[in-house]
């Protein structure tokens, strides 16, 4: 019995001493719970959106298209055609020979039409003098009034059939000159179709030319848009190699496509810009409309998430959500709306931030 009194003595000393370390260790890790430090403060720099004029521009696209494009064909049909010289990417002048069509009949054609014509004179000549002679016996009265009509329409016959060897003899001339085909106009060729040894036909197409090598630039705008653009405006194409091509309103479409809804605005592009940009391409653009104020902040201090724009506003060392609304960029810049311009503004590190949290600032970055 005394041994089981000291096995129960010993049992309680054991729990005591475990309670009191047990709590011990509970009364230390709230004492180190409670004297854990705050959490460190971000440190970031501040900006305030600055306003700047900044030009009003309208986003648009289209197609880069010729001018104008003259389809160049034979003049004469069935003939064949000798010599090309003419190929696409050439530029030609106004009256340069493009290709040329055999002559041999046109030639020979042009002989006989001469020859119709000296025989002509000769009839005419001779039907003259007739006419002289019975003049002049008629007046000793050796002919009769019906033997000198008679001389006088011989000789008025001769003259018209004279007359009309003259024009047959000018179309075969005319002829003859449409064996070579002629650039109308200076330009670029934009299509060849031309071959030596084939025969002409009627209506058939041999070259293609960009007339004085000009450009333009089709963009399509929206009904609503056109009446902010008018000629004389400057647009400015974006290049896929960076550089910007900047071209002149010519013309704006006065009809709307019905099934798209969008207009055609016509841009010519300067002469040397056919080099970098071929008719055919497609191309992103803007037109410049004037300028106008923007309330601007640097594209660092702009959050975005889910689909929405934000920024950390400052107030004393803490920072504050807020949600905008954004507008035209420029370079590192962009225009914000609906934000205070004395605002503090986290200039940078956005995304490192959450509503509430504790920072340090830095300084003032100023606006560039």
């Amino acid at each position: 019995m005394k041994n089981r009194h000291s096995e129960l003595n010993i049992g309680h000393l054991l729990g005591s001493l475990l309670l009191a370390a047990a709590l011990t260790g509970c009364s230390e890790s709230a004492k180190e719970t409670t004297q854990a430090p705050p959490k460190a403060a971000l440190t970031v720099t501040t900006t305030t959106p600055q306003m700047l004029d900044w030009p009003q521009t309208l986003k648009a696209s289209g197609n880069i298209a010729a001018w104008q494009e003259a389809v160049i064909g034979p003049e004469i049909s069935n003939y064949r055609i000798t010599e090309v010289n003419a190929n696409v990417g050439d530029r030609v002048k106004k009256g340069q020979a493009l290709a040329r069509i055999a002559s041999d009949t046109v030639e020979s054609e042009l002989a006989e039409t001469r020859a119709s014509v000296a025989e002509a004179q000769a009839t005419l000549s001779e039907a003259r003098a007739n006419q002289e002679r019975s003049r002049q016996l008629r007046e000793k009265g050796f002919y009769s009034p019906q033997q000198g009509t008679q001389t006088d329409t011989a000789a008025d016959t001769a003259l018209a059939r004279l007359n009309a060897a003259k024009a047959r003899l000018q179309t075969a001339e005319l002829k003859r000159s449409k064996a070579a085909v002629l650039a109308p106009d200076d330009g670029i060729i934009s299509a060849r179709l031309a071959t030596v040894g084939t025969l002409t036909q009627p209506g058939q197409e041999l070259f293609r030319l960009i007339r004085g090598g000009r450009l333009e630039w089709r963009a399509e705008v929206t009904a609503g848009e056109i009446a902010r653009l008018k000629p004389g405006q400057i647009a400015v194409l974006e290049s896929t190699n960076g550089e910007a091509l900047e071209g002149t309103v010519r013309a704006v479409a006065p009809t709307v496509d019905p099934q798209t809804r969008n207009a055609l605005v016509y841009v010519d592009l300067p002469a040397q810009s056919s080099g970098a940009v071929s008719a055919g391409m497609f191309y992103r653009g803007e037109f410049r409309l004037g300028q106008s104020p923007a309330l601007t902040l640097p594209q660092s201090a702009l959050l975005l998430r889910e689909g929405f724009a934000y920024v950390f506003r400052v107030d004393r060392d803490k920072v504050t959500q807020t949600k905008i609304t954004t507008g035209r960029r420029n370079g590192e810049r962009i225009e914000v709306i609906g934000l205070d311009s004395q605002a503090q503004i986290v200039a940078s590190g956005a995304g490192f931030l959450a509503d509430g949290d504790t920072v340090s600032i830095v300084a003032a970055k100023p606006a560039p």
